[in-house]
């Protein structure tokens, strides 16, 4: 693997984090996406986590002698109080390690876990209309989702996931029957015969996208298939042909004149006899 590849997958792994390392929030337009893996890396880390981001932080108090509850100062904090309000830190830093130091630049005033989060939902999804907008967005690029010419098949279902997981991240709920006929119907002219077919034989208001993509890509790997026996038979032909024709192949003599001492008039040398080839012994 070179140097670029291995960049290539270092960059991709810390968008999309792993097991051991958390997802980065590196821009505005990736916050949904980020959102989702985020609480999905949260709960896989320690489950304490995101409850507390979620709930809040625990309030630390002390009731005096008349009754009266105060907060604690952390000056004022036992062993047992710094263990319960340890889990709020450490959520804290989670939410702060997984943005972009431009975007956490911007969010150090914010002391609990819980209300950091809430300030990063309320700016980068906005209200109300600002989701309805994006809504209505998602909703037409998936209208006007199509066969872009040139692009290969594989290309145009990477797209299309893509396009239905933002759908549902954005909490767009469709139908199984409009996701698959919107898929079948997008697909290249050439594919009309197999379009037809799957239409007829498969249940679309059950089949889930990801059997239907299994069924696109076998009828593709099919056509491959004969594509590649098709040329082997024509290869194969050809080649029967040149070895029968190599029978008939006879060499081509011409009369070589030489010019005479005695003659002004040029004078044919002999031919040569032409050697007897036996004729093949050809199939009855």
């Amino acid at each position: 693997m070179d140097l670029t590849t291995t960049n290539l997958h270092s960059d991709l792994d810390t968008v999309m984090g792993t097991v051991t390392r958390i997802p980065r929030l590196l821009n505005a337009e990736d916050f949904d996406e980020w959102k989702f893996r985020f609480k999905k890396y949260a709960k896989m880390k320690d489950n304490k986590i995101w409850k507390s981001i979620v709930r809040g932080s625990i309030i630390i108090t002390n009731t005096l002698e008349h009754g009266t509850v105060v907060i604690k100062s952390p000056e004022e904090y036992s062993n047992e109080d710094f263990d319960l309000t340890e889990v709020d830190d450490r959520a804290l830093a989670t939410i702060t390690m997984a943005l972009s130091p431009d975007i956490a630049e911007r969010y150090r005033e914010y002391k609990f876990a819980k209300a950091l989060w809430e300030a990063l939902i309320k700016v980068y999804e906005g209200n109300e209309d600002m989701r309805q907008s994006r809504h209505d967005l998602l909703r037409q690029r998936f209208n006007l989702f199509n066969h872009v010419l040139g692009e290969t098949l594989e290309a145009q279902l990477q797209r299309f996931i893509t396009l239905n997981t933002e759908l549902s991240t954005a909490g767009i709920v469709l139908s199984r029957s409009k996701i698959n006929k919107k898929l079948l119907n997008s697909l290249p002219r050439n594919w009309a015969m197999h379009v037809a077919v799957i239409k007829r034989t498969k249940d679309l208001n059950s089949l889930s996208l990801s059997k239907i993509l299994a069924v696109i890509k076998a009828c593709d790997m099919d056509d491959k298939q004969l594509e590649i026996n098709y040329a082997n038979s024509y290869q194969s032909a050809n080649l029967g042909v040149s070895t029968n024709s190599a029978f008939f192949a006879f060499p081509a003599y011409a009369p070589v004149y030489q010019a005479s001492s005695s003659s002004s008039k040029p004078m044919a040398s002999p031919v040569p006899s032409i050697p007897v080839t036996p004729a093949p012994n050809l199939p009855k």
